[in-house]
């Protein structure tokens, strides 16, 4: 095992690592953005139905926005802190403002979660459009409660 390299995501020191936006990694014109929500290492972690309800709107929205055609992957991290967005050919203020301007959809939106059927979902129970608000509230709140830098403090 002395031959496996480490990867970037572990050298961040995710004691002091507060919720907002960062880039995490970029690779030819594709930018890996850390979508921060909760802070790590706490007992303050998104549970599945609130990850998989906010995964369904978001990804929804974000996919039908400015950046349709940039998305490469939007999904949740395992640890339970919050996503990964993938965009091909955009800048961070860009980005920024579509992921701010989503969670306002979110927010807005009337009706069923997208994706709500058991034919479009392999668990469609576990989706709650409730908690997706709760928690693009808390992180549309997040993100404007300080200046987003894009870089990890250390």
């Amino acid at each position: 095992m002395d031959n496996i390299a480490r990867i970037a995501s572990f050298s961040i020191n995710h004691d002091i690592l507060l919720p907002g936006i960062y880039v995490s990694r970029v690779d030819g014109d594709v930018t890996t953005y850390d979508l921060r929500h909760r802070r790590p290492n706490t007992d303050d972690l998104i549970d599945n139905s609130t990850l998989h309800s906010l995964e369904h709107m978001f990804a929804t929205y974000i996919r039908n926005g400015e950046l349709r055609d940039n998305i490469i992957y939007y999904g949740p991290m395992g640890c339970q802190t919050g996503f990964y967005l993938l965009i091909r050919g955009s800048d961070n203020e860009t980005v920024l403002r579509e992921v701010k301007k989503t969670c306002e959809r979110i927010l807005a939106h009337e009706g069923e979660v997208f994706g709500k059927a058991s034919r479009e979902c392999g668990n469609y129970r576990n989706l709650s459009l409730e908690a997706a608000k709760i928690e693009a509230r808390r992180y549309l709140d997040e993100l404007n409660a300080r200046t987003q830098t894009f870089t990890y403090d250390e």
